[in-house]
Order: C-alpha cells, then structure tokens, then sequence
C-alpha cells in the first residue's frame, strides 16, 4: 500500500485517468491493493478514490476552454484540436504552478541562493535544459553558482567540499533521477542546505529538503511538461536580478559589454 500510494501521489494525473487494471499495472501492485488503499483511506470504492483526481483535471484546464482563439483551433481539424488542447494544457500549467507558491516562500528561497557561499545547481536528463538555462543567466548575479556535475565528473565528486554555507538546488520530476536523489542526499549529509523544483512533496525518503518549490507538470503526451517549472524559475531570476541590488545590475552591465566588445551578438555587416 505504500508503493501504491507514493504512486498516487507522483502520478495524480494518470491516476485520475486511468482504469483500475492500468494504474495496477504502472505502480507494480494489484488491483486488490488498490481497493484496500481506497478503503484505508475512508472511501467506499476505488472509484470514489479516483473521482476527486478526475475532477481535479478537468478544473485545471478549464479556466482556458473559453479563449477564443483555442475554440478556431479546436473547430478546424484532428490534428488542430490536439494542438489546442496541448496548448490550453501549458497555459493551464503555468498558472497551476505559480498559484502554487506564496510571495513569502519564493523570498526565503531567493535569500537562500543570496546568502549562499556557493549554490551547487544539479539535474538530469530533460531537467538539464531548464538547471543549464537558470544556471547561464544567475551566474551573472551570483558568482559562486556552479552547474554540477561538470564534464567527467558526478555531481557528488562535485559536492565533496559543501558546508552549512552552502546550497544545493536540486531539480528533477517523475521518474526522479536517481543521481539527483543521491546527490540531494550526499549534500544534506556535509551539511548543505537543499532546495528542491518537483513535482511531489514526496520524493525519496532520503531527500529531506529545507525548501521544497512545487510545480505541476501535468502533459498531454507522455513527457512532462516543463512550462511550469520554467515560469516559476523566470520569477526566481527576475526576484534574485532586484534583491541583488546595483551590485548585480553592475555585473549584468559588464558581461553587456563584454559581449559587445568580444562580438558575441551578430549584427547586419556595414554597407560601404
């Protein structure tokens, strides 16, 4: 039951989707297991445990049904629907994952990267992109950040030297990667304070983060949808960019000019 029920929890959108005999057959249990979770947990049958995920799907993309470009989207054809519904999906992610935080939480965990000695930034796979992303444009306020693992190392060679000074944000979604796990583990172990982008409050039971930011993301194809976690780390940027003061603004200037001078952006060649 508790294999199912962390199943549950990391999947809420398969679950509220599918039969009894799918969901047995992703979480590794049985349908009997499954029943006496519901019953466990107060509800007279299975599916009057999915209903409230069921319900929970449809209120979260119906606040974008009505937008009229959708609706000629939906009207033209097969494939013109399913790119209105992928579409609706995204926006509806975007604002699920931002009503999810509070002015109060994003603040603490801006201080945390502020204050840091060093902030480790570590993640795998499709979550690459987005640390790769957040790691190129913070760096320029925060100096000591670090995108780990770097090149022929893991991320824990990398972690080796943290202290309570330090930070790890960690980010990673169903299926977590187990590398990420274990380096979020290693960090809390010399002491680092931990930062987590996920998708569930419950990840691994040797994850003990100090700050846990959660996102939904929710997709209309087998992935997950990265959208959500992409708006909730813009904000970050933009709220580290004016904590950070005129010091930070003094160091986005000069890597400006860096690049001018070095030619990094491409212009139109003179006409003589």
């Amino acid at each position: 039951m508790r294999t199912a029920a962390k199943y549950v929890a990391d999947n809420q959108a398969d679950f509220g989707l599918d039969s009894i005999r799918e969901t047995a057959r992703k979480s590794g249990v049985s349908t009997f297991t499954l029943v006496r979770l519901a019953q466990l947990l107060g509800f007279d049958r299975f599916y009057d445990f999915r209903e409230p995920f069921r319900h929970a799907l449809v209120s979260l993309t119906e606040h974008v049904e009505g937008r009229e470009w959708l609706d000629r989207w939906r009207g033209a054809d097969p494939a013109s629907a399913y790119q209105a519904d992928a579409a609706a999906n995204s926006l509806a992610v975007v604002q699920r994952s931002l009503q999810r935080q509070t002015p109060e939480k994003l603040r603490e965990a801006v201080q945390m990267l502020l204050s840091a000695r060093t902030v480790y930034l570590t993640a795998m796979r499709s979550s690459y992109g987005l640390a790769y992303h957040f790691h190129y444009v913070a760096r320029m306020a925060l100096r000591s950040m670090e995108l780990v693992p770097r090149h022929m190392s893991t991320a824990i060679d990398e972690l080796n030297d943290t202290g309570p000074e330090d930070v790890l944000m960690a980010i990673t979604f169903t299926p977590y990667s187990h590398e990420t796990i274990e380096a979020a583990a290693f960090a809390k172990t010399k002491g680092a304070k931990l930062i987590i982008l996920t998708d569930s409050e419950i990840v691994a039971p040797a994850v003990k983060p100090d700050l846990t930011l959660l996102v939904s993301t929710l997709s209309t194809h087998h992935f997950a949808c990265n959208s959500g976690a992409m708006a909730l780390m813009e904000i970050l940027l933009a709220m580290i960019f004016t904590e950070g003061g005129p010091e930070v603004r003094a160091r986005i200037a000069d890597y400006e000019d860096l690049r001018r001078d070095h030619s990094a952006y491409w212009s139109a060649p003179k006409k003589h």
